[in-house]
């Protein structure tokens, strides 16, 4: 048949003309079936329930576990140590969302033909839950992850919600387990918020999910923020990219990591602590992108004027996770340096432009950051047979503006200082 004899499907009234960003095609989709009354729009507005952190069901469990007596402890085993309680939503094509639950934590049940054993249906968050030095419960600009996270759901065709119900759902547990995980008298410590969403339709078939699981949890994470003598990293082989052009890299998807442990291991055996993923990495001038799975800064002396520059990779090209640690610095440094003669800056830049800084002893400082690893000093770059050195002060004393940021940051986390960044958990005691 002639390509003009055939007839294009017929549009929904709603529905936008493809474009090349078919993950924010896909929310305006969702966005204009919810104004009109369609549920949370993942099937075109059917009606479907949305998720709705009004209906949560409280279990509480009767056999509370055992709080490790402290960090050591909780990190002794092979297992994840979690608190007492989860949230968990389902949500199922043509209906929707379902009442979320809060109930006791434990193994979740699934059939072995379900689609994210198979095909990867999978995105997560994580964040963390800190107790103040005002002996206040914290935590660190939910609306960001619960925002990122409806986005990742998106990418990979997961039904999406209201970031707003997701972050009241992720307070609802941690009002009722931080008081007992966190206590008072542990000022300084914190736990691990792990939001994810799982497609659960039992076929087999590469096909979108009809059935869905969202589930919250709260663990221990070790502190991973100061190695001794600073973050060594080594620059990705060359037949491997964490990300692509096109790809994925800008969503929180388990896929994005998985395959990048192969490289990570091999690094650990040489030394080092995780890999500078460079992009076209066979190439003399390939981009410098992430670190491990924190994106990677690094403050130098610009050649053309010597002037100082916090450096980081754009968010424009979607290589990159646009994490919520990394929009901070940037804000911050872009408020409180500006009278530093600091020049904030994010634009592609190449291991060769690094090589070039070093050889010339541009580079005064490089940091890694992100949730797990929070902000956490680079001291040394290893690219094929070349060494970056970058400073780190006795004691491992941090730059000046790694430290600056690393501190402010730090105090609205734990209290010291009020900012709406820091949100404020009303504790069930």
């Amino acid at each position: 048949m002639a390509p003009s004899a055939v007839t294009p499907p017929q549009r929904h009234q709603n529905q936008p003309q493809q474009d090349i960003d078919l993950t924010a095609a896909a929310l305006e989709l969702t966005e204009a079936a919810s104004a009109n009354g369609h549920g949370n729009g993942h099937d075109h507005g059917t009606g479907e329930a949305p998720l709705d952190a009004s209906l949560l069901t409280r279990t509480l469990t009767m056999k509370p576990r055992a709080v490790p007596v402290d960090e050591a402890a909780a990190h002794a085993g092979d297992e994840t140590v979690a608190t007492d309680h989860m949230v968990t939503a389902a949500w199922r094509s043509g209906a929707g969302w379902a009442a979320p639950e809060l109930k006791p934590y434990g193994p979740l049940s699934l059939m072995p033909t379900a689609s994210v054993l198979h095909y990867a249906t999978e995105c997560f968050e994580g964040l963390k839950v800190f107790r103040g030095y005002d002996g206040r419960l914290r935590i660190f600009r939910p609306d960001r992850n619960a925002a990122r996270m409806r986005m990742s759901a998106a990418r990979i065709s997961l039904p999406v919600f209201d970031p707003a119900q997701l972050e009241r759902l992720m307070l609802e547990l941690l009002a009722v387990d931080g008081p007992r995980w966190l206590p008072r008298d542990r000022p300084g410590a914190f736990l691990y918020l792990r939001p994810t969403l799982i497609g659960t339709q039992p076929q087999l078939g590469v096909q979108v999910s009809r059935q869905a699981l969202l589930y919250v949890i709260l663990t221990f994470m070790p502190r991973l923020d100061a190695p001794a003598g600073g973050m060594r990293l080594h620059t990705s082989p060359g037949d491997m990219v964490r990300a692509w052009v096109g790809g994925f890299g800008y969503a929180k998807l388990g896929a994005n990591y998985g395959p990048s442990l192969l490289a990570t291991q091999d690094a650990r055996r040489r030394g080092f602590h995780q890999i500078l993923w460079l992009y076209d990495p066979a190439a003399t001038r390939a981009e410098c992108t992430e670190a491990g799975a924190s994106n990677f800064f690094v403050v130098w002396r610009r050649p053309e004027d010597g002037r100082r520059e916090l450096l980081t990779a754009p968010l424009d090209d979607k290589l990159i996770l646009d994490g919520v640690t990394r929009r901070s610095c940037l804000d911050l440094a872009r408020q409180r340096l500006a009278d530093e003669d600091l020049v904030v800056t994010e634009r592609k830049y190449t291991i060769a432009e690094l090589l070039c800084a070093d050889a010339e002893g541009r580079i005064l400082e490089a940091f890694a950051a992100g949730t797990a690893y929070f902000i956490c000093p680079v001291s040394l770059i290893h690219h094929r047979d070349r060494d970056i050195h970058i400073p780190i002060g006795p004691g491992d004393e941090l730059g000046d503006v790694t430290g600056k940021l690393k501190r402010w940051i730090g105090d609205i986390m734990y209290g010291r200082e009020d900012h709406p960044w820091g949100v404020v958990i009303e504790e069930k005691e």
